[in-house]
């Protein structure tokens, strides 16, 4: 371990600080950019300090020669770990790993342990030890508080808690929040299918990870990039979000196309016009509803393949309980409104404004459900632009069925 480099590190002048809260608060591709200028010595130190998830971020975004060098003034411990890191995908445990410092055979006594922890704990934070074979396979854990108490002469077999639990780097990170939630061990080693121990990932790394991820949820929802920060430059900010904007024009036409169709009703029953955005958004608001419901549970494991019929069949019932309540109330709205503006359609255009909220509400619960799950299918990110797609469906098929009914029932 090169310890001259880890003491260097852990040394924190106001420049090298000023450095790290820079690279933290910017994207991967800015802050790689920044870490190219910035001296070797200080990079390091910075990223040092950084979510190992990020660091990866930003070690990808580097040119090979700036990487390796990068690379070669870091701990070797840590460039090693930083180079197996890169093998494994985004959002899984692999990119989280650490190295872990404090390990030791199971023959070794209490006693030896502790001497050899003392000049590795003045260098790097060590929580537990742990113990392998002589294939570096994880036999046991032993904690800080069995080695202070344990017999000095015993040894690390004897104290140790023997297959402990441990994540494997293909995890996600949402699975393996699922399975740490009651644990909140402060890290967790992680060992290949072998059963060889090739990192740790500490706990409050984790969680980081998973809070960005959750942060960035609503913004996916309506076309913000996960790279899009408050430090990002105005121009890249435009390119992330222009696109979607447009996307969502495109969308509109379709709505108001919907709307084109049915003008002659429109300029017959001009009272239409007043319950138009009404019945928008109201279905709006019940596929919101059903499209968080439905991210939750795929993020936290509640939908199966074979339970989606029945997810798909409580959002129709419930758009349709929702908005025979909500459209009973408008219809009476619209029948008074009518019947002020001297209107010999008032009762009819009561019941159209009724079974048109029903409707589109059926059609908007369902809409948010099957757009996470068919996202899912297609390998995307359930909550990526998802509201984008619902809301244009919310949008025409509560126009689409209001004009449509006025069409075909009020003469």
């Amino acid at each position: 371990m090169n310890t001259t480099v880890e003491r260097q590190a852990s040394e924190s002048s106001p420049e090298r600080a000023a450095l790290a809260e820079r690279i933290r608060a910017l994207p991967p591709r800015e802050a790689a950019a920044l870490v190219e200028r910035a001296l070797p010595e200080d990079a390091v130190h910075a990223l040092l300090q950084m979510n190992p998830a990020i660091v990866q971020g930003i070690l990808r975004e580097l040119d090979p020669g700036p990487r390796r060098f990068l690379a070669a003034c870091a701990p070797r411990d840590i460039a090693e770990q930083w180079k197996r890191n890169m093998r494994y995908p985004d959002g899984t445990i692999g990119r989280l790993m650490e190295p872990p410092f404090a390990v030791f055979h199971p023959a070794m006594t209490v006693g030896e342990a502790i001497e050899a922890l003392r000049p590795l704990v003045r260098e790097v934070l060590v929580t537990y030890v742990y113990v392998v074979d002589d294939a570096n396979r994880l036999v046991g854990l032993v904690t800080m508080r069995d080695l202070l108490f344990g017999e000095r002469a015993a040894s690390l077999s004897e104290v140790m808690l023997p297959e402990p639990f441990a994540l494997t780097p293909e995890l996600t990170i949402a699975e393996a929040m699922k399975r740490t939630v009651n644990r909140h061990f402060p890290q967790y080693p992680v060992i290949d299918p072998s059963g060889v121990l090739i990192g740790l990932v500490r706990g409050a790394a984790l969680f980081e990870l998973e809070a960005f991820e959750i942060t960035a949820q609503p913004g996916a929802m309506v076309g913000v990039e996960k790279e899009e920060r408050i430090a990002t430059p105005l121009a890249q900010s435009f390119k992330f979000r222009n696109p979607w904007l447009l996307i969502n024009l495109v969308t509109a036409f379709a709505a108001g196309g919907v709307v084109a169709i049915f003008q002659g009703t429109v300029d017959r029953l001009v009272i239409l016009a007043t319950f138009l955005p009404v019945v928008a958004g109201q279905s709006g608001n019940t596929g919101c509803q059903a499209l968080a419901v439905m991210v939750r549970g795929i993020t936290l494991g509640d939908v199966k393949k074979d339970g989606s019929r029945a997810v798909l069949s409580k959002e129709a019932l419930l758009g349709l309980a929702n908005g025979a309540v909500t459209g009973l109330l408008c219809a009476f709205a619209m029948m008074a409104l009518a019947w002020f503006e001297h209107s010999s359609h008032a009762v009819m255009l009561g019941v159209v404004v009724f079974l048109a909220m029903m409707g589109s509400c059926a059609v908007s619960g369902v809409s948010g459900a099957v757009v996470p799950l068919v996202l899912r299918r297609l390998g995307a990110d359930p909550a990526t632009a998802s509201s984008i797609i619902v809301t244009t469906a919310t949008d025409v098929s509560s126009m689409g069925l209001l004009l449509a009914l006025a069409t075909a029932l009020v003469r």
